[in-house]
């Protein structure tokens, strides 16, 4: 039976992290529907939706949900394919239904099998992509979007290029701003009479810091005023028809369309393998180590995206920045994201100019934090010291995430685990040894407790280069398992080879079930194990016979 949560038993802190998310996902949500060719409140509904309905039927804790990224590329391909915003979200509405169908066969259970050390690298080079995307917007340099990931940028520069084409365009006064900023936040989590004010969280009065900092500079006439292109540009409807068309249907005659289908599966499966990379890096940075339900989570997903298409919202994700910003912010339940979703709507729908008013330069510190916390040295030396096999797949996913995409990253770490699993699976089949004695070679080959087909290449090696006239001696005492492939390449080799180079091969511990020896050596040929088993089944036929008779 599950535990029933109390929402509102952590609503100081909840409500604090929440208000953190709101200000870092109100730019995030307008930057990739931007990004999208989408209409720009389309962000913000999906936003909404992910905080409120996605937030209210996850069971996780500390992540997010909201467009994402990652999805960016594919959206704005599917909008132009498709010819039309509307049936685009039909195509939305299908990848709903397929979420729900994912979560109802249980596949969020592959999450399982994700390792701890590439979810750490994927975390750590998202980290170093925040830091590096946001210190253009830190000096006053916002020509890429706000929630870019990607290393090559859509006007054809990349992440390195665009840091050293900063230079050219410095603005003091968001500098000033930043470091204002970033100073206010550091305090907040150092100084131990502000750690106290948990209600307010440091980055809700950094916001407004550099508010007021910009308004002094444009009301005083200095060079140091933030333009309008450097602030939060969030649509301001000025009628009831302008706000009526912010709602946009799905046409479901699109349904009927083979490619909203072939999109509508694509979305899907993306969306559904990072949410599941991002819940379970959630379940990581969670400080009380609680773990969710993948398949409730794609379920979740699933109704989220159902509903955000059917208000004119873009697919989403569970999103690794705002969980990150999340879990920094201190939240303890999933009523955070259910109070960022709450202010975003109504932010949006009641105080738009006051938001329109905040520096992207402020909100660039408080993503900066979030991405040193993700990417801290003290995860590198971690893993350094773990060893190659923890450190590789560790660095590899970092680095290909940073210069690709999250899921090429976290495919390049899996497989780089999976070599090394299989490379340490090989190393551990058997203990190969030679001891000298004076009627010769006597080669011990000890197997361990379980030898799979994995196996085979290995110890084929090692028996082929066993030379003439030698004594073997295979030992299967600790062994639980061996695989029939493996039984076979040991007869042959005894039965054929052995024989042919006059090599005396000895069978000690097999279990009866797996003996292969001959009978002089008090065993039984695989052969002849056959024969007994056959002669035993029909002892036991013939029995049954005369019992019925």
């Amino acid at each position: 039976m599950t535990k029933k949560i109390n929402l509102f038993a952590n609503l100081k802190s909840d409500f604090a992290s929440g208000l953190v998310v709101f200000l870092v996902a109100l730019p995030l949500c307008l930057g990739i529907a931007m990004a999208s060719g989408a209409p720009l409140f389309s962000g913000i509904i999906s936003g909404v939706i992910g905080g409120i309905v996605v937030g209210y039927l996850s069971q996780s804790h500390i992540s997010v949900s909201g467009p994402a990224a990652g999805l960016t590329a594919i959206v704005l391909t599917a909008i132009t394919d498709l010819g039309a915003f509307d049936v685009f979200l039909t195509a939305v509405f299908i990848a709903g239904l397929i979420q729900l169908v994912l979560g109802f066969i249980k596949a969020g259970t592959i999450s399982n099998y994700f390792p701890t050390n590439v979810i750490e690298g994927m975390l750590a080079g998202i980290g170093i992509i925040i830091i590096m995307k946001q210190l253009p917007h830190a000096i006053g340099f916002d020509s890429d979007f706000e929630g870019d990931q990607s290393f090559i940028q859509s006007d054809g520069s990349n992440t390195f290029s665009s840091l050293f084409n900063v230079l050219n365009y410095v603005q003091l006064g968001s500098i000033i701003v930043s470091i204002i900023s970033l100073s206010i936040l550091i305090a907040w989590d150092k100084v131990s009479f502000l750690k106290k004010i948990k209600l307010i969280p440091g980055a809700l009065v950094a916001v407004i810091t550099g508010i007021i900092l910009n308004e002094i500079f444009i009301n005083s006439g200095s060079s140091l005023a933030i333009a309008k292109e450097h602030l939060v540009s969030l649509p301001v409807p000025t009628s009831i028809d302008e706000f009526k068309q912010i709602i946009v249907l799905p046409n479901f005659a699109g349904f009927l369309n083979p490619d909203v289908w072939v999109v509508g599966l694509t979305i899907a499966i993306v969306a559904s393998i990072e949410t599941l990379l991002c819940i379970e890096a959630a379940d990581r940075m969670d400080v009380q180590k609680r773990y969710t339900n993948t398949n409730v989570e794609l379920k979740a997903q699933g109704i989220g995206n159902i509903v955000s298409s059917l208000l004119g919202g873009l697919p989403m994700t569970s999103v690794v920045v705002r969980s990150s910003a999340n879990n920094a912010a201190g939240a303890k339940s999933k009523m955070s994201a259910i109070i960022h979703g709450v202010l975003l709507l109504i932010s949006v729908l009641t105080i738009p100019l006051l938001l329109n008013k905040i520096p992207l330069a402020t909100l660039a510190s408080v993503l900066l934090l979030v991405g040193y916390k993700l990417a801290k040295p003290a995860t590198f030396v971690h893993f350094w010291h773990k060893g190659k096999y923890q450190f590789v797949p560790f660095i590899a996913t970092l680095i290909a995430v940073v210069f690709t995409d999250l899921l090429k990253g976290v495919a390049l770490g899996m497989i780089i685990s999976v070599i090394f699993i299989l490379k340490g699976n090989l190393k551990r089949a058997y203990i190969f040894r030679k001891e000298e004695y004076a009627d010769g070679d006597v080669i011990h080959i000890d197997l361990a407790q379980e030898v799979s087909f994995l196996n085979k290449a290995a110890i084929k090696q090692t028996l082929n280069s066993i030379p003439g006239n030698s004594k073997v001696i295979i030992d299967a005492k600790d062994t639980i398992y061996i695989a029939h492939d493996i039984l076979d390449l040991i007869h042959e080799f005894k039965t054929i080879r052995a024989k042919e180079e006059h090599i005396k091969v000895k069978l000690k511990g097999f279990k009866k079930e797996y003996q292969l020896e001959n009978n002089e050596d008090n065993h039984v040929t695989i052969e002849h194990h056959y024969d007994a088993l056959k002669r035993e089944m029909v002892k036991k036929e013939v029995k049954r016979f005369d019992a019925i008779n």
